[in-house]
């Protein structure tokens, strides 16, 4: 079967990327999605196609964002239940998404730990990886794989919030645990990113504030990132353009940008941007960063917002 995209299907999406964009080639500072009740936990930018993505708690759909607000359904995958955090891996045309499912804050169910993982130019599946089968549950355990990032060797790593463990999926799809945190009630493990370095940088109890370092080929020697303010409500991470750390705090209304000079050892608060409303995570097109807003407990639009960081 011939999997790569047509020049067509290819043609068609440059097409709708540009039109997502202003004359200046920019999204705009605020945008208002057409309807409520998505729940987009995730949000990513494409910079192949030159556009938004974001995933819904309530459908598992990965949808493209247009700068009127207008939503396209990009992924449908009926083993989708909740897309929570998304990655874009441009090199390798792929979208990976964190499929879990909400209904475990409800107290029902095991929960769900997978990994779904897409031709990010057509969004069509290429596998669903099963965490859970991996992830080392007892009966009363419960799985919910939050956030996902990408190394430069293709290899995906994945929290789990209620399994407090980070999952390595390596590029033959190949499911083990990283790594996983001592239980402690209420740690959480959240966003994740990985620098090139050779260590992720991982949310754990984003309450508290509290940021470790793992380095992958030791995780073992995972350890709490001194920072210099404590990260509080930080729930997703990204790099900016400078090699700042973006936490966005889904707690204080805000993102804020660290910068190290030690290999993240210790991390030093440069930035604060603060808004309206509670945000949960966020991406980076160039300088620009935005944030989402999900709206968790009212049927009114999410809201991406552009935020100031200079």
């Amino acid at each position: 079967m011939n999997l790569k995209p047509s020049a067509v299907i290819v043609t068609a999406l440059v097409l709708t990327a540009c039109a997502s964009l202003d004359g200046r080639g920019r999204l705009p500072d605020r945008i208002v999605f057409e309807r409520g009740g998505l729940i987009p936990e995730g949000i990513e930018f494409d910079t192949n196609a030159r556009v938004l993505l974001t995933g819904s708690l309530v459908d598992g759909t990965v949808y493209r964002v247009g700068a009127d607000g207008s939503l396209e359904a990009f992924v449908v995958d009926a083993e989708l239940v909740s897309s929570i955090g998304i990655e874009a891996d441009e090199p390798r045309d792929r979208l990976l998404v964190a499929n879990a499912d909400r209904s475990v804050f409800g107290g029902d169910g095991p929960g769900v730990a997978k990994l779904g993982v897409y031709f990010l130019s057509t969004g069509e599946k290429i596998v669903m990886v099963d965490l859970a089968a991996v992830a080392g549950a007892g009966d009363d355990d419960i799985v919910f794989t939050n956030d996902v990032t990408v190394a430069g060797d293709g290899t995906a790593y994945v929290t789990d919030t209620f399994m407090n463990q980070i999952y390595r999926v390596d590029p033959n799809y190949e499911a083990s645990v990283l790594y996983r945190f001592e239980p402690q009630t209420g740690l959480g493990l959240n966003g994740i990113v990985h620098h090139p370095d050779g260590y992720l940088i991982v949310v754990a109890n984003g309450g508290q504030g509290l940021l470790y370092r793992v380095p992958v080929d030791a995780p073992n020697d995972a350890s709490p990132i001194a920072l210099s303010q404590p990260a509080t409500g930080a729930d997703g991470l990204v790099w900016d353009a400078d090699g700042r750390l973006i936490v966005v705090s889904n707690s204080t209304s805000s993102a804020t940008a660290y910068l190290s000079n030690d290999g993240w050892q210790t991390a030093t608060l440069v930035a604060t941007a603060e808004f309206e409303g509670q945000a949960t995570t966020g991406a980076v097109d160039g300088n620009d960063v935005y944030v989402v807003q999900p709206h968790f407990n009212d049927a009114e639009p999410p809201v991406i917002l552009r935020v100031d960081l200079r």
